[in-house]
Protein backbone atom coordinates (compact mmCIF):
# COMPACT_ATOMS: atom_id res chain seq x y z
CA UNK A 1 0.00 0.00 0.00
CA UNK A 2 1.22 3.49 -1.12
CA UNK A 3 0.40 6.66 1.56
CA UNK A 4 -1.99 8.09 -1.42
CA UNK A 5 -4.08 4.46 -0.79
CA UNK A 6 -3.87 5.19 3.08
CA UNK A 7 -5.35 8.38 2.70
CA UNK A 8 -7.97 7.55 0.40
CA UNK A 9 -8.98 4.44 2.52
CA UNK A 10 -8.78 7.30 5.27
CA UNK A 11 -6.55 5.45 6.90
CA UNK A 12 -5.10 8.31 7.15
CA UNK A 13 -6.63 12.11 6.84
CA UNK A 14 -5.49 15.83 7.33
CA UNK A 15 -6.16 17.60 10.10
CA UNK A 16 -4.69 21.48 11.28
CA UNK A 17 -1.18 20.58 12.24
CA UNK A 18 -1.47 20.98 16.30
CA UNK A 19 2.46 21.44 17.81
CA UNK A 20 0.48 20.74 21.33
CA UNK A 21 -0.17 17.02 20.39
CA UNK A 22 2.96 16.43 18.66
CA UNK A 23 4.65 17.67 22.10
CA UNK A 24 2.07 15.47 24.38
CA UNK A 25 2.62 12.71 21.99
CA UNK A 26 6.36 12.82 22.30
CA UNK A 27 6.17 13.03 26.00
CA UNK A 28 3.50 10.26 26.02
CA UNK A 29 6.53 8.49 24.10
CA UNK A 30 9.05 8.55 26.42
CA UNK A 31 6.94 7.70 29.06
CA UNK A 32 6.12 4.53 27.52
CA UNK A 33 9.98 4.00 27.26
CA UNK A 34 10.52 4.24 31.01
CA UNK A 35 7.83 1.68 31.35
CA UNK A 36 9.83 -0.36 28.60
CA UNK A 37 12.80 -0.67 30.73
CA UNK A 38 11.14 -1.07 33.30
CA UNK A 39 9.74 -4.01 31.68
CA UNK A 40 13.22 -5.23 30.15
CA UNK A 41 14.36 -4.71 34.03
CA UNK A 42 12.12 -7.15 35.59
CA UNK A 43 12.72 -9.78 32.47
CA UNK A 44 9.40 -8.89 31.07
CA UNK A 45 10.30 -9.45 27.40
CA UNK A 46 7.04 -9.32 25.62
CA UNK A 47 5.88 -6.44 27.92
CA UNK A 48 9.34 -4.89 27.11
CA UNK A 49 8.39 -5.28 23.52
CA UNK A 50 5.30 -3.90 23.54
CA UNK A 51 6.38 -0.73 25.07
CA UNK A 52 9.17 -0.31 22.82
CA UNK A 53 6.98 0.04 20.32
CA UNK A 54 4.23 2.04 21.90
CA UNK A 55 7.35 4.48 22.43
CA UNK A 56 7.53 4.25 18.68
CA UNK A 57 4.20 5.14 18.05
CA UNK A 58 3.76 8.14 20.45
CA UNK A 59 6.76 9.48 18.60
CA UNK A 60 5.83 8.72 15.17
CA UNK A 61 2.31 10.18 15.80
CA UNK A 62 3.67 13.40 17.26
CA UNK A 63 5.52 14.08 13.51
CA UNK A 64 2.07 13.33 12.17
CA UNK A 65 0.05 15.62 14.27
CA UNK A 66 3.48 18.68 13.49
CA UNK A 67 2.12 17.48 9.73
CA UNK A 68 -1.65 17.87 10.43
CA UNK A 69 -2.06 14.19 9.60
CA UNK A 70 -4.12 11.82 11.92
CA UNK A 71 -3.49 7.91 11.66
CA UNK A 72 -6.14 5.40 11.87
CA UNK A 73 -3.80 2.39 11.03
CA UNK A 74 -0.49 1.61 12.73
CA UNK A 75 0.53 -0.01 9.27
CA UNK A 76 -0.28 3.12 7.47
CA UNK A 77 1.76 5.38 10.04
CA UNK A 78 4.44 3.15 9.08
CA UNK A 79 4.13 3.58 5.53
CA UNK A 80 3.73 7.60 5.80
CA UNK A 81 6.96 7.66 8.16
CA UNK A 82 8.88 5.49 4.99
CA UNK A 83 7.46 7.86 2.09
CA UNK A 84 7.53 11.16 4.02
CA UNK A 85 10.90 10.82 6.40
CA UNK A 86 13.15 8.56 4.66
CA UNK A 87 15.36 11.48 4.19
CA UNK A 88 15.85 12.44 8.50
CA UNK A 89 14.97 9.19 9.66
CA UNK A 90 17.75 5.96 9.14
CA UNK A 91 15.94 3.49 7.45
CA UNK A 92 17.01 0.36 9.83
CA UNK A 93 14.86 2.58 12.46
CA UNK A 94 11.70 3.14 10.41
CA UNK A 95 12.27 -1.27 9.82
CA UNK A 96 12.36 -1.70 13.39
CA UNK A 97 8.85 0.32 13.81
CA UNK A 98 7.46 -1.53 11.18
CA UNK A 99 8.63 -4.99 13.01
CA UNK A 100 7.86 -3.97 16.24
CA UNK A 101 4.46 -3.30 15.09
CA UNK A 102 4.26 -6.54 14.40
CA UNK A 103 6.18 -8.19 17.56
CA UNK A 104 3.30 -6.11 19.35
CA UNK A 105 0.46 -7.71 17.95
CA UNK A 106 1.57 -10.88 18.39
CA UNK A 107 2.99 -10.27 21.80
CA UNK A 108 -1.22 -9.45 22.49
CA UNK A 109 -2.96 -11.36 20.80
CA UNK A 110 -0.92 -14.23 19.11
CA UNK A 111 -0.48 -18.07 21.13
CA UNK A 112 3.29 -18.99 20.49
CA UNK A 113 5.07 -15.63 20.49
CA UNK A 114 7.70 -15.26 23.14
CA UNK A 115 10.87 -12.17 23.17
CA UNK A 116 14.49 -13.00 24.49
CA UNK A 117 16.61 -10.67 26.47
CA UNK A 118 18.51 -9.66 22.95
CA UNK A 119 14.65 -8.94 21.49
CA UNK A 120 14.04 -6.75 23.84
CA UNK A 121 17.49 -5.15 24.77
CA UNK A 122 17.54 -4.24 21.07
CA UNK A 123 14.03 -2.93 20.90
CA UNK A 124 15.12 -0.23 23.74
CA UNK A 125 17.90 0.66 21.95
CA UNK A 126 15.63 1.29 18.83
CA UNK A 127 13.24 3.25 20.36
CA UNK A 128 15.92 5.89 22.18
CA UNK A 129 17.46 6.70 18.82
CA UNK A 130 14.34 6.76 17.26
CA UNK A 131 12.86 9.13 20.31
CA UNK A 132 15.93 11.11 19.92
CA UNK A 133 15.49 11.77 16.47
CA UNK A 134 11.74 12.60 16.23
CA UNK A 135 12.35 15.43 19.44
CA UNK A 136 15.36 17.14 17.28
CA UNK A 137 12.89 17.16 14.49
CA UNK A 138 9.88 19.02 16.31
Amino acid sequence: MKVEECFERRLLRKIKADNEKATRSLEMAYKKLKLAKTSFEKELYDICIVYSYIAMFHSARALLYKDGVQEKSHACLVIYLKEKYADKIPYYLLQSLDVLRKERHEALYGLEYASTKDDAEMAIKDAEEFLEIVEGML
